[in-house]
């Protein structure tokens, strides 16, 4: 990184006067200098440590989807459910890691759009436009998916006491209001709270299922329509078929790739050199959930593991009194979402003016307008997708081939030019790179047809339609 030039300007003294003072040029390095420019001004966004970054991007992952994972397992068995989870928790470590290195290498980068502009210098105006559609999309539909399940917690935990449309619209208003501050250091303790409701639903969802005689309800039918609880150490019989098995590994994807938010994280931290730390302790604290939720749970549940796993519990108390604590996540981490888009939509608006790092009448009334439209398409994304599989099936392979995989091959190739097979080290990053490459694009083309197969199937199926009252609970 090129040292930068500053120019230290005094501020005013308490009684508001500007007494004469020297400026000072000071030399700094481009992070620093960029955290010196904002101490002019009313919002400060690079406030982050290391240990908040950790709590927020933990708080983003801590969600819903987890509880999908021995439903996943129980489509591909013991063995590949395993393999698959550690593998692609190793893969995103790794490619999390070269977008970290690549955001060193160029300071400037706010979000995964200033990514893309630079991993294709061809057409940077053209890849910058793609990706913030993609980052706009993904997001929605994590925040569409999110209103989705607010309505069925609150479905569940009232009987189906309104119709499912009024409560995904009470989902959107929470999610609103929750959304409002304007930087993530005040989402941080959010998270903190919203990883720990999380961890307390999937604690008792665990307990619950060690405790039934037997689960209630499975895809396949009702037990003991399958006959009794049974695991399977490789592919269950009879086995899967393309559409179910990759569908699964999709919903897996999907938990493990979180990287389009992490240049955003990156560019609030105050010191960005500190994210490796965040990142590993982040990795770890994965593993260690993913595994054993979904070893427990498909243990006990077997082949009537559904998503999200609380749906297959016997008792109607224990369905209730689990998802209940699912109701925080579902609204802060939607939050998460809708501040990263907003902000994006916000500073495209307003760029560099002093309304979007102060309290002015506009800088508000515009952040609070686009937070608003989002969760609005958002609402509407809720009601028109059928269920929690196929939005992150779809999700997963629409966006996560670019934000988990493609993108970071392509940011390797440009960090390493004219260094690709120097030894025998190189020569082996650069196949596993090629092999992640390749692994993103399987996932946008087959990975995308098996999500939209499952949608249409659904809807020949009897499934809920859009916009309707007919309930959504588990």
């Amino acid at each position: 990184m090129v040292p930068q030039k500053v120019i230290l300007t005094p501020q005013p003294d308490s009684d508001g006067t500007q007494k004469a003072k020297e400026t000072q040029e000071i030399e700094v390095d481009p992070f620093n200098a960029l955290l010196l420019e904002e101490q002019s001004h009313d919002i400060k966004f690079r406030t982050l440590s290391w240990q908040k970054a950790t709590a927020l991007l933990f708080g983003e992952y801590v969600c819903l989807a987890i509880l999908a994972l021995s439903w996943s397992w129980s489509v591909v068995g013991w063995v590949a459910g395993a393999f698959i989870t550690f593998g692609l928790g190793l893969l995103t470590w790794y490619t999390s890691y070269v977008l970290w290195q690549y955001t060193m290498k160029h300071p400037e980068v706010k979000d995964i759009c200033d990514i893309a502009s630079k991993l294709f210098p061809g057409i940077p105006r053209i890849a910058y436009e793609a990706t913030a559609i993609m980052l706009l999309l993904n997001n929605i539909f994590l925040i569409g998916f999110h209103v989705f399940t607010g309505a069925k917690i609150f479905n569940t935990l009232s009987d189906s006491a309104l119709c499912t449309v009024t409560f995904q619209a009470i989902s959107a208003i929470i999610g609103i209001i929750v959304s409002l501050p304007r930087t993530l250091k005040h989402v941080s303790l959010m998270s903190v709270v919203s990883a720990i409701c999380m961890g307390i639903a999937i604690i008792l969802s665990l307990v619950y299922a060690g405790i039934e005689d037997a689960p209630l309800y499975g895809y396949g039918g009702n037990y003991p329509t399958l006959g009794p609880v049974t695991t399977s150490i490789g592919l269950p019989s009879p086995a899967p078929g393309f559409v179910n098995g990759l569908n699964a590994v999709l919903n897996i994807t999907f938990l493990w790739i979180g990287q389009i938010l992490y240049p955003s994280f990156i560019a609030e931290m105050k010191e960005p050199r500190d994210f490796p730390k965040a990142l590993a302790a982040l990795t770890v604290l994965e593993l260690i959930l993913f595994t054993v939720v979904a070893a427990v749970g498909y243990n006990y549940m077997g082949q009537y593991s559904t998503a999200p796993s609380i749906g297959s519990l016997s008792e109607p108390w224990a369905r209730k009194s689990a998802f209940a604590f699912v109701l925080v996540p579902t609204v802060v981490i939607g939050a998460i979402y809708s501040n990263v888009a907003a902000k994006f939509v916000f500073k495209r608006i307003l760029g560099n003016s002093r309304h979007a790092h102060s309290h002015s009448i506009v800088g508000w009334g515009t952040w609070v307008a686009i937070v608003v439209f989002i969760w609005v398409i958002a609402f509407i994304l809720g009601n028109v997708i059928p269920s929690m599989g196929d939005f992150l099936s779809i999700m997963s392979s629409a966006f996560d081939s670019f934000f988990g995989f493609i993108f970071w091959a392509v940011a390797y190739y440009h960090l390493n030019k004219g260094n690709l097979f120097s030894g025998p080290r190189q020569i082996s990053l650069t196949v596993l790179n090629i092999f992640i490459f390749l692994l993103g694009l399987f996932m946008l083309g087959p990975g995308l047809y098996t999500s939209i197969d499952a949608i249409i199937a659904d809807y020949a199926g009897a499934v809920r339609k859009p916009f309707s009252c007919a309930t959504n609970s588990l």
